[in-house]
């Protein structure tokens, strides 16, 4: 058995647009998802958790089971319904009140201020694409950090740069639904990491006690075979997911060889990227001044060579084995190898989650400390009266706080572990099928059930102590 350091932060994860619902609710402006969704006609995210009205009960909940940090996220347009221009006084109130409840619990807050949300408005005039809106979300950051500077002591830019812009260019899963447009992926996630560096040096100068990072999602990329079209497959498909974004943020710049892969992907698929003197300025000024890094890990791919055309099935049902996600110039995912798979076919591999903390500790050393802000397991939980026995779950996390424990061992430092999710939330392309909270949420009643992993959770917190699933010997308190 391993053990966490004692200052570790045992904490659970939310996004805004996932739990709070409530989306027309205190004069909170339109994301472009609400229009997105009302389109598909599958599902709404209102209720969603109902955090807006519930934050309380799953505040006090996380108090009981020893969550002592909470991801959350300001929903952008709760503060400035259009993006910009007169904050809204209904949605600043909501968030001191949600923070002093944090404090209340003592539960840390990590709050995000971009996640996956760009008010419709600016969304509708291309979002990050549109550099106007750069300084709509630093102005809006602005605000936020002079607003709740008493309640806040970590702030995150944004969440997952890769995921929504990939999202939005590439899958087409995510709002406006476009795919294979490599010019724009590209182009969006440098230009939100210039949004980043702005907003980073700006806190800095400011003078604001506090600290401040960006969350990427980094899942480790292995070559399928030994052969050496594979591992170059595996290269670049890492440059366009981890590394383009790791470049940007420790280095304030992209490397002879990040660019390389880079213009070759976007050669092959006919895309351009603008990168300015400015740009590069302030992302070499922000490069120094990030106090931490947040990594969110899921899974891991094995990538092989691929010559074909772009092709991508999003498995957004839990139908095991029938994801196909194949990059035209860059490589295909494999799925066949013997590596357990959660129902939607994301691997369950924690080496991969070990390999990015050492490489980001080796190849990136100016790196300050990590935390892991997301982790977690989709599954179909059974509500069997109240009592949800989920140890799968708790396997998954117990395996992924190994290789965290380990990573310390080995001089990584990471003061933290976020599990993905809090409670059970909405998921932006499952709806409500796909559950991952330490409590059960009854969509129709809203009423909180702790499940096996929760009890399994506080004991792992007061005792610090990776202990096996079988350990939790009752689910009654």
């Amino acid at each position: 058995m391993l053990n966490l350091p004692e200052d570790f932060i045992f904490g659970g994860a939310t996004a805004a647009y996932q739990a709070e619902g409530a989306t027309k609710e205190g004069n909170k402006g339109r994301v472009a998802w609400d229009t997105f969704l009302e389109k598909q006609g599958r599902f709404s995210a209102d209720p969603a958790s109902d955090f807006y009205h519930k934050y309380p009960v799953d505040l006090e909940l996380s108090e009981r089971f020893g969550v002592n940090g909470i991801r959350v996220s300001i929903a952008w347009s709760r503060i400035f319904p259009n993006g910009y221009g007169t904050p809204n006084p209904e949605g600043v109130e909501f968030y001191h009140k949600l923070f002093q409840e944090c404090r209340k619990r003592n539960v840390e807050p990590f709050v995000t201020l971009h996640h996956f949300d760009t008010p419709e408005v600016l969304h509708s005039d291309g979002d990050f694409l549109n550099k106007e809106n750069i300084q709509h979300f630093v102005d809006y950051a602005e605000f936020a950090f002079k607003e709740y500077q008493e309640e806040v002591e970590y702030w995150i830019t944004f969440n997952e740069i890769w995921p929504v812009s990939s999202g939005q260019y590439l899958t087409g899963t995510f709002p406006p639904g476009i795919r294979f447009d490599f010019g724009k992926l590209i182009q969006s996630m440098h230009n939100m990491m210039v949004a980043h560096a702005k907003a980073v040096v700006l806190f800095k100068k400011m003078n604001i006690s506090g600290e401040i990072g960006i969350v990427h999602s980094l899942e480790y990329r292995y070559p399928y075979t030994d052969n050496e079209e594979d591992k170059k497959a595996a290269h670049i498909d890492d440059v366009l997911a981890n590394q383009f974004l790791l470049d940007a943020t420790f280095k304030g710049s992209y490397s002879d060889d990040t660019m390389l892969a880079i213009n070759h992907i976007l050669d092959i698929n006919n895309g351009t990227l603008t990168v300015e003197d400015e740009d590069m300025h302030v992302l070499k000024q922000a490069s120094e001044l990030n106090d931490f890094l947040g990594i969110n890990s899921y899974q891991s791919s094995f990538i092989r060579a691929y010559d074909g055309e772009n092709e991508i099935f999003h498995n957004g049902t839990g139908d095991k084995g029938t994801s196909v996600f194949r990059l035209k110039g860059i490589g295909e995912k494999m799925f066949d190898m013997d590596i357990p798979r959660t129902d939607w076919d994301w691997l369950i591999y924690p080496k991969g989650l070990y390999d990015m903390m050492v490489r980001v500790k080796n190849d990136y050393p100016n790196y300050k400390k990590i935390y892991i802000t997301e982790n977690g397991m989709g599954y179909k939980d059974d509500f069997n009266n109240g009592v949800i026995e989920d140890e799968p779950r708790i396997e998954y996390i117990r395996e992924h706080l190994e290789a965290v424990a380990k990573a310390i061992s080995d001089g990584v430092n990471v003061k933290g572990y976020f599990l993905w999710s809090l409670m059970d939330v909405f998921s932006w392309s499952n709806g409500y099928n796909k559950r991952y909270g330490l409590f059960y949420v009854d969509f129709e009643t809203q009423e909180r059930y702790p499940k096996k992993s929760a009890y399994w959770f506080k004991e792992l917190s007061e005792t610090k102590i990776i202990q096996p699933a079988t350990s939790v010997s009752s689910l009654k308190e």
